[in-house]
């Protein structure tokens, strides 16, 4: 019975994914739209955008706050749905092509384009606040557990995510930081707790979710950062010693290890960024030409190959999105580990013997 309900299902996912796509081109078809370009879909779907996409229809998004600040005309504030198709608003308007394509953009005296100070609330910053909430949420509800229940163990979604923090904190933060783990477990904690909703809310196509936030630069340039000046703001005296007069024969103190050890510094958070950045814009980016490869398909022979081809590309999709939430937890769980011996390696004190456990 297992097995026909299986079939089944499998049948008439197939068959609607089919029909979507004879359903998309014909509406290409009888709309004059321009023939699909890959590249310009994956980075519209990796990008940053002044609205939130609804699924399965581009054309109509969820309206986000647009702020600029114009240096002759002070602040202006609006709604992104005034300038969408080719809309304008207050004198600004999102250019389509040229070096602020896809930006918001105003017209000078002179009839020549400029960039004013833009701090909209963009898809990506309404992620991440979304993110910080759900993480507070998150936070808040274990601690109100034991508010409530007093020392009794959770259950369901609440013992799930105490199981997390026991295995974070517990198995990798305190046997790395020792008797300084309380200090810094908070921050270490809220790091892969982020990280790791911002990644899975990144693979859920409707809304709240859909940004690609760990896969943006500059979010994980400021993730990076963050662990950079925990761990140079907080290092000792000894961690200070071992850059500029590290421990070392002197033929090699001056000037080879100061420099290597001091360009060390920048370059630890340099791995922080780019492995997180590299790790989720690569699966975000396979998913994406996979999709993409049933109208690429469906353009050169046809749309009952285009059909076909769909098939294949949702079976290979589905997988890559499963590898993805996998890829997700490793990742916060690689960011935090990192994080936590960066700021262990800036307290040399403990090293060695003197480097004492916590136990219970």
């Amino acid at each position: 019975m297992k097995k026909v309900i299986t079939a089944i299902v499998a049948f008439v996912v197939v068959a609607l994914m089919a029909f979507g796509y004879m359903e998309a081109v014909k509406h290409r078809e009888h709309t004059g739209d321009k023939k699909f370009d890959p590249k310009e879909t994956i980075f519209e779907h990796l990008g940053d955008a002044y609205g939130w996409e609804l699924p399965f229809n581009h054309s109509v998004r969820i309206p986000l706050p647009i702020i600029v600040l114009d240096q002759q005309n002070g602040i202006h504030c609006f709604m992104s749905s005034e300038v969408t198709d080719g809309g304008t608003c207050q004198g600004f308007y999102i250019a389509h092509e040229g070096d602020y394509a896809g930006k918001v953009v105003g017209t000078d005296a002179n009839g020549k384009e400029y960039r004013p100070l833009d701090f909209s609330i963009t898809k990506n910053a309404a992620g991440i606040f979304i993110s910080a909430v759900l993480v507070v949420l998150i936070v808040f509800s274990i601690r109100n557990w034991y508010k409530k229940h007093n020392m009794k163990a959770p259950r369901k979604f609440t013992g799930a995510l105490e199981m997390v923090v026991e295995f974070v904190y517990h198995d990798t933060i305190r046997p790395i930081m020792g008797k300084e783990a309380p200090k810094y477990g908070p921050y270490l904690l809220t790091c892969f707790f982020f990280i790791l909703t911002m990644n899975l809310l990144g693979l859920i196509v409707i809304f709240p979710g859909g940004a690609n936030l760990t896969g943006n630069l500059a979010v994980t340039m400021v993730l990076a950062l963050a662990t950079f000046l925990v761990t140079n703001l907080t290092g000792n005296r000894e961690y200070w010693k071992e850059i500029f007069w590290p421990d070392v024969p002197v033929a090699l103190k001056l000037p080879l290890m100061p420099v290597i050890e001091f360009f060390g510094i920048f370059t630890k958070p340099f791995a922080l960024m780019i492995r997180l950045f590299a790790n989720m814009m690569g699966g975000h980016m396979v998913v994406i030409v996979f999709f993409s490869l049933i109208f690429i398909f469906g353009g050169m022979f046809g749309a009952a190959v285009g059909a076909a081809t769909s098939v294949f590309s949702l079976a290979f999709a589905l997988f890559m999105l499963l590898l993805d939430t996998l890829v997700s937890f490793i990742q916060a769980y690689v960011f935090t580990i990192l994080s936590t011996m960066f700021i262990f390696m800036a307290h040399p004190q403990h090293h060695g013997a003197e480097h004492e456990q916590i136990t219970e």
